[in-house]
């Protein structure tokens, strides 16, 4: 859900996914941003390793190339402020966007519910120009993204408990428009 601030160049949003596992196997996904760009491959184009950061993640950092369905893409660093438990971790963006994200996690039965609450500002010139007039499209381009990223941890996380030798789990889906973002 996005909800109004105070500039149209201020976006938050609130996504909530569920998936099968624990939260254990989350975090092992969710806490590498190292990992990306193997199981999220629609919405991150390429992922730089910064810093590692301290054993609770603290302090890692990794320059992001990302995009979502439009075709235009946002440069940016990911940097981990708060540590990587089962409960969840913070972090913020630096770059084409400015603030801060929040991932918890909580175990509902069989499955971990997910909510990720972002609060950034747009600073890549063409997002700051627009914003006023577009915001519905870039805040449908973030909900695209995002509903990328939750089936593609569904499969990551099939993936990752496949016994070998089992029939194969799909690969997760790529990005659009890849050879003009890549360019």
């Amino acid at each position: 859900m996005a909800k109004r601030t105070g500039k149209s160049t201020d976006y938050e949003f609130v996504t909530v996914w569920r998936v099968a596992g624990t939260r254990e196997e989350v975090v092992d996904v969710l806490g590498n941003a190292g990992t990306l760009k193997q199981w999220w491959p629609a919405v991150y184009l390429t992922v730089t390793p910064v810093a590692h950061g301290g054993p609770d993640g603290v302090g890692a950092s990794f320059d992001l190339h990302t995009k979502g369905w439009l075709p235009y893409t946002l440069k940016w660093r990911l940097t981990v402020t708060e540590p990587v438990t089962l409960d969840g971790f913070a972090l913020t963006a630096k770059g084409d966007l400015n603030g801060t994200g929040r991932w918890t996690f909580q175990t509902d039965g069989p499955e971990v519910v997910i909510t990720y609450d972002w609060r950034v500002s747009a600073a890549k010139p063409l997002l700051r120009r627009l914003s006023w007039l577009l915001k519905p499209a870039f805040s449908a381009n973030h909900h695209w993204a995002m509903a990328r990223g939750e089936e593609s941890l569904k499969l990551e996380l099939r993936r990752r408990r496949s016994p070998a030798g089992s029939p194969r789990v799909p690969e997760p889906p790529e990005a659009t428009f890849v050879r003009r973002a890549r360019g």
